[in-house]
């Protein structure tokens, strides 16, 4: 099973693990959160990171840690940057909450699995949505003409 550590700008990280935890009540011990405060330095935000990659915990079931961010090339994701490999630990930024969810949904497969899935949960919970009710459809002209008279 994977774990996974979301770095982002505070209070965003822990927001994000506090829907993944509405949703799927069960995935506490596999979901980390490490808010990124302004005024702490990257060096400090590492050690937070590191400290929470810990606290996430190893074992013999443990396939890898997936880190979520935010922003590209922002602090969290130069964070996260020094602290996977690539190999054992992943990086994905651009984090959402539809890929959050599909990565909690699928963390028992493998980590490259998991990397797909998760960037095509966040790139499909993007979209736009049309509106459809009654009172924001234009109005065709014979119902205009219908109601002159009333005003």
């Amino acid at each position: 099973m994977n774990k996974i550590l979301i770095i982002a700008h505070a209070p965003l990280a822990h927001a994000l693990r506090q829907c993944a935890l509405h949703v799927f009540p069960d995935c506490e011990q596999f979901v980390g959160a490490v808010d990124v405060q302004p005024n702490v330095s990257p060096d400090e935000t590492l050690g937070s990171a590191r400290i929470m990659l810990a606290q996430l915990g190893g074992g013999a079931d443990i396939k890898g840690v997936l880190v979520l961010t935010d922003i590209f090339g922002a602090t969290p994701c130069n964070v996260a940057q020094k602290l996977v490999d690539g190999v054992r630990s992943k990086l994905i930024t651009g984090v959402n909450l539809p890929m959050l969810l599909r990565s909690v949904s699928y963390r028992h497969e493998s980590l490259d699995a998991l990397v797909t899935r998760a960037v095509a949960g966040g790139t499909q919970g993007v979209m736009q949505v049309a509106i459809t009710a009654p009172q924001n459809q234009a109005r065709r002209k014979h119902d205009q003409d219908q109601h002159d008279h009333q005003q």
